[in-house]
């Protein structure tokens, strides 16, 4: 076993959207695990655009990630020691590693992974955080019923793509919104939507339209990944007692300002009050209780087909900072994991 391994440190905070500049690549030594931990090398990452917020050293809902130290984020791989029985060499866990080749954690903060059941990066994805996010939110907020008609963000992504299968399943009427032509034909032809709407070179008077043009009936649930126009497009199309899961604005992650004519908050808030809107905010860490549900409902359907999910996969700890910042812009396709080993 080698005695060094890789990280990527937070260098600087960023101002805006993130550069190159904060980023770092080190060496460190590999850690050894102490009673009750495990030490894993890292074959797969995850990149999601929570991660920016972790960046910047404000309130939130988690700390921050402090400058000099490695990039939080979940991530797979084998055990190579342990020194708690739950785990052995050889064994496959997810944990929060963060962006490096090898991590340690205690035992009883990570889980076990079955390569014979299903990729060891599905943890990362569609059988991992983003697929339990949306079916949480889904199963918990959406008081989904057949016939009504729901719109999802980022459509294509591992929360949008799941959201949206599973309300087909409930018989609803499923329009995405996603970035670009080909993005838009994924949620149709690979997910199964009804319909999807480019937000690309839209402000939210076009996006209402282009949203009215796909939902007659008005909109029942909208799943929110993403904020900007597509929100101020939304809200004027949703009907009395309609429920809005807000789970994400990926738009204004890096302080952007709503220079998108989203909407005005004093219309924001007389839309909830004169349509009774339930207004939900979801964090998939309020639900963790619920994961053994959520994998005897979903793991089958993803053996079977009846699930289906995209990878984008990058090569290289050393490429991660470039996949992320490219996350945040859109350019990924489906769920966006690093291949480290």
């Amino acid at each position: 076993m080698t005695d060094t391994m890789k990280h990527i440190v937070l260098a600087k905070r960023p101002e805006g959207a993130p550069t190159d500049e904060n980023f770092r690549l080190e060496d460190a030594p590999v850690p050894e695990p102490g009673e009750g931990e495990v030490l894993v090398k890292v074959k797969y990452m995850s990149l999601d655009p929570y991660m920016r917020g972790r960046m910047d050293d404000g309130p939130s809902y988690a700390a921050p990630v402090e400058v000099g130290s490695t990039m939080e984020g979940g991530a797979v791989g084998e055990v190579i020691a342990s020194n708690d029985p739950k785990f052995q060499p050889g064994d496959h866990a997810f944990g929060m590693f963060g962006w490096a080749t090898h991590g340690v954690q205690p035992a009883r903060m990570l889980r076990k992974v079955n390569p014979d059941d299903a990729p060891i990066q599905t943890s990362l994805g569609v059988l991992g955080m983003p697929g339990f996010t949306a079916w949480a939110g889904m199963t918990a907020y959406s008081r989904m019923k057949e016939g009504e008609t729901l719109v999802v963000g980022a459509a294509t992504g591992p929360v949008g793509s799941m959201v949206g299968q599973l309300a087909k399943q409930a018989g609803l009427r499923v329009i995405g919104v996603a970035g670009g032509e080909e993005k838009c034909k994924m949620a149709v032809e690979t997910f199964g939507f009804d319909a999807c709407v480019d937000h690309r070179g839209k402000d939210a008077r076009a996006m209402r339209e282009a949203l009215k043009n796909e939902c007659p009936d008005g909109i029942d649930i909208y799943f929110e990944n993403v904020g900007g126009p597509t929100l101020g497009g939304v809200i004027p199309l949703l009907n009395l007692h309609a429920r809005v899961i807000v789970c994400g604005m990926i738009a204004w992650y890096s302080g952007e300002s709503d220079e998108t004519g989203s909407m005005p908050l004093q219309k924001l808030w007389r839309h909830a009050l004169v349509k009774r809107l339930t207004i939900q905010g979801l964090l998939q860490t309020d639900h963790v209780s619920r994961f053994g549900d959520f994998l005897r409902e979903v793991a089958p359907k993803v053996a079977s087909g009846d699930i289906v999910y995209v990878e984008d996969v990058e090569e290289g700890l050393e490429n991660a900072p470039e996949a992320f910042m490219g996350l945040l812009k859109g350019r990924n396709q489906g769920k966006l994991v690093v291949k480290v080993d």
